[in-house]
Parts: structure tokens; C-alpha cells; sequence
């Protein structure tokens, strides 16, 4: 967090970090295949963009970084054999998986609820 209470230096490594992940699975998998690839991006990319989401995510003025934070999803499941022609939201359909930004709204909700809730 910043001075001006902005987590966007925060989302500028975190999403470094994972562009580095992602680009490592890639290259180093021998196999090729679509579910393969996913299962290792679930597992080492996206953590890293997820991990304590609720606290630093960016509100719907935050345009930038919530562009930067997907572009690691959207980048990966491009570079994935016969999905470079279809749009963002095909490949995620084709490839069952859910934008980051819909994964944020629900750990936000889930988050509010338990304090709702158990508090």
C-alpha cells in the first residue's frame, strides 16, 4: 500500500510474478495438453493473484489494474494450443475456468458473509 492507500504497486508485482509463472509452465511442460496446462496454472499462477484478494482488490474505478490482473489469465489460456482465435470469454468457457474478476467478487462476497454471519 502506498501513501494514498493504493495497492496498485502491490498489483504490479503480484501480477509480474505471475506473468513469470505462467510463461514458466509454458515452457517448461513437455506435454501440451489443454487440462494439463490449466490444472498447473490453477496451481502455481493463480494464488499468487488470489492470495488475500479481499483486502487489496481494486474497485470498479481502478480500471488499470483490474486490465493488468486478468491479462495473466487472458495471456496463458491464448498461448494454449487452438485457443489463440477465439475471444477471452470463449477460451475461458472452452477451458471451464472463471475470470479472475468473478473469482474476486465471490471471495468479497463470501467474505462478507462470514462476517455477516459469525459475527
Amino acid at each position: 500500500m502506498d501513501s494514498h492507500l493504493s495497492f496498485s504497486q502491490h498489483i504490479e508485482k503480484i501480477t509480474y510474478k505471475a506473468h513469470q509463472r505462467a510463461n514458466l509452465i509454458h515452457r517448461c511442460f513437455v506435454s501440451k495438453q489443454r487440462d494439463l496446462l490449466v490444472k498447473a496454472f490453477i496451481t502455481y499462477a493463480r494464488p499468487i493473484l488470489e492470495y488475500n484478494s479481499p483486502l487489496w482488490s481494486p474497485r470498479p474505478t481502478l480500471k488499470k489494474d483490474i486490465i493488468s490482473i486478468e491479462s495473466v489469465q487472458r495471456k496463458f489460456t491464448k498461448k494454449i494450443s487452438g485457443m489463440s482465435g477465439l475471444s477471452y470469454h470463449s477460451r475461458l468457457k472452452a477451458l471451464n475456468l472463471e475470470s479472475l474478476e468473478l473469482r474476486r467478487l465471490r471471495d468479497d462476497l463470501l467474505l462478507a458473509y462470514c462476517l455477516v454471519y459469525y459475527v
